[in-house]
Formats: structure tokens, C-alpha cells, sequence
């Protein structure tokens, strides 16, 4: 099942398509020096952590309701979730007033439990490593780009034991700014010593990972997990992918 894409995102997209810069992908013959990969849904499987975290939650808060209720509560919570781009206060707010508990907690109680327990259930994307194999054997820099809190995001890079495998991982709590604002890819390019057409972007997001790149120049691989892409952007990806491990066959052809 496809998901929309937030609101917010779109409307970024349409300011700056207004503003006249539509970003077209072109022909760029420029050798490749760096990739730089999402990390939610493109090498984390954030579905199944999310997932996992609420079947969490149910089985500890909600263990006195039926087993058809705990099944839509947990749908309700990955609708609700948006993905992880909803406010995680906003979010954990609107739990304490619409689940059905036993005994209400606070929602500081649910922010405590959930970055005690969320980060247990965060695994690798498929294919993960062997895509990192495959840009190490190219000689490529390799960077992550992410929306979201330092601790939050830095807790997962660790518990997936990424961090010794990228020379730069920025996120948007530390940068101040976030996905798709163009400031915070050319601050990891200059991070990667790289340019633009020099670098690659790998991300499950039209607008934050693959529009997002385009503006300052990099091409954008699209990794087709939950959204569709929207052809309202304006342009196309360089290349669309359903596996990470599809991208060692791009590197050969580049």
C-alpha cells in the first residue's frame, strides 16, 4: 500500500516550483565521487520497527482489550504516525486521549517508553550492507542524510552499527534545518568535500530525498517502498530501484 505524501512536503515542493526552480534531471556525465543515503525506510526498515514498536505498546498498555481492537489500534497508530514525520509530542498527545487505557498515562511516560523501546526494534533495510559493499568497492565517500533528532537518529545509526561505515551523517535536529530545504544538502556536500554532479542521493522519499537532492544538482536513485512517485514534482529520478542491492549493477553501468 502507497502512502500520500505529508503535506508539508508538498507544499515545499509547489513554493519553490513557483519560484520558477523546477529541477529536470539531465544528462551528467560527471564521474561519481560520493552517495549519500536516507535513512529511514532506505537503510533502516523503519515499517517494521515502527511496527514492531507498537505491537510493543499494545501488549504492555492495552493487553485487557480483544484481539480485533489491538489490530486496529495498531493500524491507527502507523496511520497516525504519518510515516514518522508526524510530531512526535502531537503524536503521543493524541494517544493519551483517543486509546482506550486501562490507566491513562502521561506523555512523557510514552515519550520515556518509546526511546527505550523503539530503537530495540530498529533492523537494517534488506540489503543494506551489501549496498555499502557496493559504493566501498566503487571508492566512493559515503554520507546519510536524515531528518529528525540527533538522539533520536544517532541512537539508530549506533544500534545498526553504521556509523564506521559513512565519513559524514548529518542530521536535521543538528543542522537546524531539514529536508527539503536546500540549505541542508549542500551542507553535506560540503561536509563530503563533493559537488553535486559529483553525488549521488539514495532515498524512499520523492520529495525530501530525491526533489530535495535535485536542487543542488544530484542525481536521485528511488528506492520504491511505501510512497508512489508524484509526477506533479516536475521531474524524474535518475534511476528507481525496489532493492538495495540493485545498485552495485548501476555503479557497473555508470
Amino acid at each position: 500500500m502507497t502512502k500520500q505524501l505529508p503535506v508539508e512536503a508538498l507544499e515545499k515542493a509547489a513554493e519553490n516550483l513557483q519560484q520558477g526552480r523546477t529541477m529536470e534531471v539531465t544528462a551528467n556525465d560527471t564521474p561519481i565521487k560520493a552517495v549519500i543515503f536516507d535513512l529511514d525506510n532506505t537503510l533502516m526498515d523503519r515499517d517494521h520497527a515502527f511496527r514492531a514498536f507498537s505491537e510493543r505498546l499494545v501488549r504492555d498498555y492495552l493487553g485487557h482489550v480483544d484481539e480485533t481492537l489491538a489490530r486496529d489500534i495498531i493500524g491507527y497508530l502507523r496511520i497516525t504516525d504519518a510515516d514518522g514525520y508526524r510530531d512526535k509530542r502531537g503524536f503521543f498527545e493524541e494517544l493519551t486521549e483517543r486509546l482506550p487505557w486501562a490507566e491513562k498515562p502521561e506523555v512523557d511516560d510514552l515519550f520515556a517508553y518509546y526511546n527505550e523501546h523503539y530503537m530495540q526494534e530498529a533492523r537494517l533495510m534488506k540489503h543494506a550492507r551489501e549496498a555499502i559493499a557496493a559504493c566501498r568497492e566503487q571508492g566512493f565517500r559515503l554520507g546519510i542524510l536524515t531528518n529528525g533528532t540527533y538522539d533520536i537518529q544517532y541512537g539508530k545509526v549506533r544500534h545498526l552499527k553504521l556509523e564506521g561505515d559513512f565519513d559524514v551523517i548529518l542530521t536535521s535536529g543538528e543542522a537546524g534545518i531539514k529536508k527539503p530545504d536546500a540549505r541542508i544538502y549542500e551542507m553535506i556536500l560540503e561536509r563530503l568535500g563533493t559537488s553535486g554532479a559529483e553525488t549521488v542521493f539514495v532515498g524512499d522519499h520523492p520529495v525530501n530525498d530525491i526533489w530535495g537532492a535535485a536542487q543542488s544538482g544530484m542525481r536521485g536513485i528511488f528506492l520504491r517502498r511505501s510512497f508512489a512517485w508524484d509526477n506533479e514534482l516536475g521531474m524524474k529520478p535518475w534511476r528507481t530501484i525496489d532493492e538495495l542491492d540493485e545498485l552495485g549493477a548501476i555503479w557497473e553501468r555508470k
